[in-house]
């Protein structure tokens, strides 16, 4: 890798982290939205750069979480885990789908279906992380919770019935997720299609001097 590959991973890997918290805090306090949206710009990241960049976004994020929140919350490792499911699942096809006519209807349909695996995966495992964290932090260790969150809207449901906490935490992310996890992977990818087009752009800007000579 480059200096400067090095150095622009470096300062997507910041801004994308610096953009989480923001669409977070628009959607939920402006647009009243139940929905957390903190993870797009990772998931991006981890779609257009791989493994480590991406961790690296969703750790820097939680940091600036902290910061925001004035505590320490365990919960970025919902982000990470996140991080290894794109990495994993993310589509492998090259062409580039922004694209009229880039990709055949075949291939169309394989980045669909695997974009559609990805969301369920995140959608379950994020639901699973997030309710065994919250459950563990603060029901079972003395934290209490200082700020609403997006899954608070639908535990209003599940105090009437009883329910122990543990499943309540895992079934109000739930709704939440179906349609945050949506949006943080098919936006997330079409995100790094976006910074894919415009580095082969401007790669070939460069070229077209040197082509002209």
């Amino acid at each position: 890798m480059t200096t400067k590959r090095f150095l622009f991973l470096a300062a997507l890997c910041l801004v994308a982290a610096a953009l989480n918290p923001c669409l977070s805090v628009f959607s939920l306090n402006v647009l009243k939205l139940p929905v957390y949206l903190d993870t797009v710009f990772t998931a991006a990241v981890t779609f257009y750069a791989g493994l480590i960049p991406g961790i690296v976004t969703a750790l820097i994020t939680a940091t600036i979480g902290v910061y925001i929140d004035g505590a320490f919350t365990p919960f970025g490792l919902c982000a990470i885990a996140e991080v290894f499911i794109v990495w994993l699942l993310k589509p492998k096809a090259a062409e580039n789908i922004l694209v009229k006519n880039a990709a055949t209807a075949a291939t169309r349909i394989n980045i669909f279906s695997r974009l559609m695996l990805l969301y369920i995966a995140a959608c379950l495992t994020v639901s699973l992380l997030g309710g065994l964290i919250a459950y563990i932090w603060f029901t079972l260790l003395p934290y209490t919770k200082e700020n609403f969150s997006a899954e608070d809207f639908f535990k209003m449901m599940f105090i009437r019935t009883k329910i122990h906490e543990l499943p309540m935490n895992i079934l109000s992310r739930i709704p939440v997720n179906l349609v945050d996890r949506f949006v943080v992977i098919f936006g997330g990818y079409f995100i790094a299609q976006g910074i894919s087009r415009i580095e082969r752009r401007l790669h070939q800007n460069r070229e077209l001097p040197e082509n002209h000579v």
